[in-house]
């Protein structure tokens, strides 16, 4: 016989084990936040414009406004779409480490470059890493199962968002505190950046992605997409040669047409598109615009990475704050885009017009924090209709837009072969732009407002609301009513004249 021990030990079911796919989740959320964080770490890049404009450089003022950082506008429209499309159908990886190579190649052109070509070329390489960091958003997505996808986000954003900020203020200490100079400054952020460079190399390669490597993925049993509801009929991610109506990317924006009849998701995406375009442009020239309020040789008493950590932290905080809002969007998203906007030309308008450089400072703190507060807000709208693919094929289509767009404004107003106006001039030009948004902004919502009132009207009054216990007190006599109703006879009785002329009727 086996002692009672040993059966009890037998029947005793083993203890449960740490899960390995948690405990490798865990890994990669740190892995992924950590280099999040780094690349985001460049001290020197709140500093870049006097650093062109002092005796390291001795650029004028013309030449960075008017034929320097033009050049970002254009590259980025030109490297945005392949880069787009690169970054699913490589699947993310290497261009995490195309950007990083470029953020590398930046400082090195800083560093070296001494021509006003250099710094274009400059702002080529900058354009690519601004058009890979949508591989960084989207690849956390491949990587983690669906109920994770919040936190993974949340995590992902927390950490570019503290690497942002963590990068102003350290250059701002360097430079007022410790005295570092602007070259000094860059050869930190260089270093900084080779180190994200090898961090970019071990990142791992997911198996699928959204749009194209999805055949694998279907054969293992994944949940199949939105692409395959769209045309059952063709395997997703492939189509037979020559038919291109069957094509992922094709199927996809037939299908973004008929999503395009819902007024929200309208709605944002026109907002994304032009209030992005100005946004980047006031952003971009923002830095040359202080360097004319405040013109100065000494390196300490510039701020800018002061201005750029304040800015970001507010950014955070209304972006945090944005998703406890809880109004009828249907209603007053307007009316609320409208008084966002409203504020952003009154912003525009004190950094054009102020010779105080901590009114422009301010201003501008204010300015983007108003913009991030309405970001996560046309991120829920524009995504809370649509499935993953078809989010991000609009958020991708939007960004596109708002560059053309953007393109189009630096031609006109900031390029030497356009007016080629100084930086001053072309705030004006912004602060009329914002102007007219809200304009068109506020008139809508005027309309909307009024279309509801004139339906409110015409539609029946609503039921008279009672109280529970009016309610209760109400149904009870109904009850009783019934009971009443059901103990009277069917038919009135005869009366007595009738009923004695019956029998003499059956006679």
């Amino acid at each position: 016989m086996v002692p009672s021990s040993q059966a009890a030990e037998k029947q005793m079911p083993a203890e449960p084990g740490p899960d390995p796919e948690l405990k490798s989740w865990r890994c990669l959320v740190f892995y992924l936040c950590f280099y999040g964080f780094m690349v985001q770490l460049r001290p020197g890049e709140s500093f870049i414009t006097p650093y062109l404009l002092g005796p390291d450089k001795n650029f004028t003022r013309e030449q960075v406004t008017n034929e320097i950082t033009p050049v970002l506008s254009y590259s980025y429209l030109a490297v945005l779409v392949p880069v787009f499309l690169l970054t699913d159908y490589l699947r993310y990886t290497p261009v995490l480490v195309l950007q990083s190579l470029s953020y590398v190649s930046v400082w090195l052109l800083l560093w070296l470059g001494r021509s006003v070509l250099h710094m274009q070329l400059m702002e080529l390489f900058y354009s690519v890493t601004m058009a890979a960091r949508i591989a960084y958003s989207s690849y956390i997505f491949s990587l983690v199962r669906p109920a994770r996808y919040q936190r993974m986000a949340g995590h992902s954003r927390a950490a570019t968002l503290l690497g942002v900020f963590t990068s102003s203020v350290l250059g701002q200490l360097l430079v007022s505190a410790g005295g570092v100079s602007f070259s000094t400054l860059n050869f930190v952020s260089l270093g900084l950046l080779a180190f994200s460079l090898v961090l970019a190399l071990f990142l791992k390669r997911p198996r699928r992605s959204l749009f194209f490597n999805r055949d694998a993925a279907v054969c293992r049993g994944a949940a199949p997409s939105e692409l395959g509801r769209m045309s059952p009929g063709a395997a997703p991610g492939r189509a037979p040669r020559g038919a291109w109506r069957d094509w992922t990317l094709v199927r996809m924006l037939r299908e973004l047409g008929r999503n395009l009849r819902s007024p929200p998701l309208r709605l944002w995406s026109l907002w994304w598109v032009f209030n992005s375009a100005a946004y980047y442009l006031v952003v971009y020239y923002v830095h040359i615009l202080w360097n004319v309020v405040h013109p100065t040789t000494d390196s300490t008493s510039v701020y800018n990475g002061g201005a750029d950590a304040a800015s970001t932290l507010l950014g955070a905080i209304t972006s945090f704050s944005a998703g406890f809002v809880k109004i009828h969007w249907a209603l007053w998203a307007k009316l609320v885009i409208a008084g966002v906007t409203a504020l952003q030309a009154m912003l525009v308008f004190l950094m054009y017009s102020t010779s105080n450089i901590w009114l422009c400072y301010l201003a501008f703190v204010l300015f983007r924090g108003a913009y991030q507060f309405l970001v996560p807000i046309a991120t829920f709208q524009i995504a809370s209709s649509l499935s993953k693919e078809l989010c991000a094929l609009v958020f991708g289509v939007n960004t596109f837009l708002a560059t053309v767009l953007k393109t189009i404004i630096t031609l006109i107003v900031s390029d030497k072969r356009g007016l080629g106006l100084p930086v001053h001039s072309q705030f004006l030009v912004y602060f009329v732009y914002f102007l007219v948004l809200f304009g068109v902004y506020l008139l809508g919502a005027m309309l909307v407002v009024l279309q509801h009132f004139q339906a409110s009207r015409r539609a029946p009054p609503p039921p008279e609301l009672r109280s529970p216990a009016e309610e209760k007190a109400m149904q009870v006599l109904s009850e009783q009513d019934g009971g009443l109703s059901s103990l009277q006879p069917e038919a009135l009785p005869l009366a007595p004249q009738e009923q004695n002329q019956q029998p003499e009727a059956k006679a």
